[in-house]
């Protein structure tokens, strides 16, 4: 059987911007849009420690010229920093797309990498950030579903890394030899582990800005010539052996060989919360319109879920828990469901924290194991609400809302966005937000991504 790693380097060299079909290009400018709006949205005050995570930034190194500038706020800092925080931004209120089958969010480190890269480097078409996140996304997602065990380690932002340094080595025009030593240095830099997940801790995505920052530099130093460990995913201690401990790339090679690309299957984050937690607010959603459910009409909620989703959300709710707990936390985003009718970004205030009513209501739900015994499995879910009136309703779902299976409309795409974008540092007018969307939809027609970032960036006020 081939391997993977000779496969992914192959693909990665190889690809270009003509072998995209409609459909996958079509994907790819759609969570780009996606991506950067999230970026924007978490810039903004409701997440104190960008400040922290800024000014350690700029004790790093900041200067101009080739340098990258911070997303919203435009600092300019080393393209590494830069990629860091805008890392950072984009994953920090857990809001960015997911690709559910390898349980990676490709566009956290890939975006902040690749676009801080490009714009460093000047010059790269819209055409070829199309290409390379379409790498990049193939390379992370490809080697996420390749996993069979339980996740110990932070796959997203591991992944996410060893796909961002393909990608920015297609930017740079790289022959096979340096995008091999790129993805061997970029494993040797891998950071990131789930205990900041089990304990919902802000450090989670930290995690995924260190590993944009460590793309970068990887980068750099294959670049310069600097030898790295050949056998980096299948070897005896590479990442597969040594990160995931268990693994099948069957699968993976048969998606490379059908030429699937990964990014027509990535989803949409409707709620920024884990992704986990979908399914179960898309059904209780669906109930409470329907029956039109007061908060106070539910006695009792089952959430009959895989191992995956127990894991990731269906701890405790905390009467002191910071708001990276509270996204991950089912208990208290059910009773937010219940009482706003929705999940959005100022779902985490805190006097909704602190809120005695979801306290109470946390109680109420039980999530309990389904047949699916899938490690890294997010669906099917199946809810059953208990009423206090003592009727039972049932609702199921074999795929959450924004999955390519029941995709958004640009409609909805279109809400999402505004909705990211009134949560910024700094106010983005009509007219910039007209502008930015007309560069996006039509991204294959920029001339430099630099003109791109240049939308990003507002005046303080």
């Amino acid at each position: 059987m081939p391997r993977l790693t000779e496969a992914l380097v192959a693909h990665a060299a190889d690809l270009r911007y003509e072998d995209l079909s409609p459909e996958t290009i079509n994907a790819a400018k759609t969570f780009i849009m996606d991506g950067i709006a999230v970026g924007i949205a978490g810039s903004g005050p409701q997440v104190p420690l960008n400040k922290t995570v800024r000014d350690s930034a700029h004790t790093l190194g900041s200067g101009c010229g080739t340098d990258a500038r911070v997303w919203v706020t435009g600092e300019r800092l080393h393209a590494s920093s830069a990629a860091m925080v805008n890392g950072f931004q984009i994953h920090n209120q857990e809001f960015d797309c997911v690709h559910m089958p390898a349980v990676v969010h490709p566009m956290a480190v890939v975006l902040s990498s690749l676009v801080t890269a490009a714009e460093q480097r000047g010059g790269v078409d819209g055409k070829q950030l199309i290409t390379a996140v379409v790498i990049a996304v193939d390379v992370a997602a490809l080697i996420g579903i390749s996993g069979r065990a339980p996740m110990r380690f932070f796959r997203p932002a591991m992944c996410g890394a060893l796909g961002a340094v393909a990608g920015i080595a297609h930017l740079h025009g790289a022959d096979e030899m340096t995008l091999r030593r790129a993805l061997g240095l970029t494993y040797s830099h891998l950071s990131g582990t789930m205990q900041a997940h089990v304990e919902g801790s802000p450090t989670l995505a930290l995690q995924i800005a260190f590993n944009a920052r460590a793309a970068i530099t990887a980068w750099t130093l294959a670049n310069h010539g600097f030898p790295a460990p050949a056998d980096w995913l299948e070897g005896q201690f590479g990442y597969f052996q040594l990160i995931e401990g268990a693994f099948d790339t069957r699968p993976s090679l048969a998606a490379l060989a059908a030429g699937h690309a990964q990014i027509e299957q990535v989803s949409h984050k409707v709620f920024p919360t884990g992704g986990a937690a979908h399914a179960c607010l898309d059904m209780l959603r669906e109930l409470r319109e329907r029956e039109q459910l007061r908060i106070e009409d539910i006695a009792r909620i089952e959430l009959r879920a895989p191992p995956l989703v127990r894991r990731l959300v269906a701890r405790p709710y905390k009467a002191d828990m910071e708001t990276s707990y509270a996204r991950l936390c089912l208990p208290y985003l059910t009773g937010t469901m219940m009482i706003d009718g929705q999940v959005g970004l100022d779902a985490y205030s805190p006097e909704a924290l602190a809120d005695p009513v979801r306290a109470e209501f946390a109680t109420r739900l039980h999530v309990v194991p389904n047949d699916c015994d899938d490690p890294n499995a997010l669906v099917p879910q199946s809810l059953v609400v208990t009423t206090t009136d003592g009727r039972e309703l049932h609702n199921h779902r074999d795929a959450a809302l924004g999955s390519p299976e029941r995709p958004l409309s640009r409609s909805q795409q279109l809400e999402k966005f505004h909705h990211c974008l009134d949560h910024a540092a700094y106010p983005f007018g009509s007219a910039r937000r007209a502008e930015l969307l007309t560069v996006l939809d039509q991204l294959e027609a920029l001339d430099d991504v630099r003109r791109l970032v240049d939308l990003l960036i507002v005046e303080a006020p």
